[in-house]
């Protein structure tokens, strides 16, 4: 299971009279992820660090550190914790020491981790959407329900009979969900898959 973070965090250390600020915040996107870090590094700082992960994407940069000692690291970090939807920033300030590659990778990787570890973090569901047709006095009830199933309502339309519903549900719930809307509809309700299931914060 994969999880993202619930609000912003941050983590401060200094290694070798070096500073260390590491930032971390959920995102949505890939272009939420690069807004985070342009709005957020530090144009006095000797070095500005990150890495993001959302979904199947994914973006690194070492900012100027030796190939391989900051960005992954970063990235490896979000990946070891399980996170997606997350951007981590690192911001070094030198202070005159040098670290050596691997100390590089220790301070950046470790900075990212540390921050992630101390933030609220929320599973990501594994969302499905579905659609269905209820008669008018099916409809409230359902609707009284769906907090039970963590369902989100995306539309309603309205005909003669009825109304039909675009759900975004958890595909866990779908035969949950599926034994209510018989229940309700003696059968004649079914749940009809939009779109194969995608991860989604909750």
């Amino acid at each position: 299971m994969a999880f993202t973070l619930v609000a912003p965090c941050e983590y401060r250390e200094e290694i070798r009279k070096s500073r260390f600020l590491a930032l971390a915040a959920p995102v949505a996107s890939a272009a939420a992820a690069q807004a985070f870090i342009a709005a957020h590094r530090e144009a006095g700082a000797s070095h500005n660090c990150w890495a993001w992960r959302v979904g199947s994407q994914y973006r690194f940069s070492d900012d100027g550190e030796p190939g391989g000692s900051a960005g992954r690291p970063i990235l490896a970090a979000i990946e070891g914790q399980a996170f997606d939807q997350v951007a981590v920033l690192v911001i070094r300030w030198y202070g005159g020491i040098q670290l050596g590659t691997g100390g590089l990778a220790r301070a950046y990787g470790g900075s990212a981790a540390k921050c992630l570890q101390g933030g609220a973090c929320t599973p990501l569901l594994r969302l499905q959407r579905f659609t269905c047709h209820l008669g008018f006095a099916e409809l409230p009830l359902l609707k009284a329900r769906l907090d039970e199933f963590a369902a989100q309502p995306e539309g309603e339309t309205y005909d003669a009979t009825g109304a039909r519903l675009t759900l975004a549900l958890p595909a866990e719930q779908r035969e949950p969900l599926q034994r209510l809307l018989a229940d309700l509809s003696r059968g004649r309700c079914q749940l009809q898959a939009l779109d194969a299931p995608e991860d989604n914060a909750p």
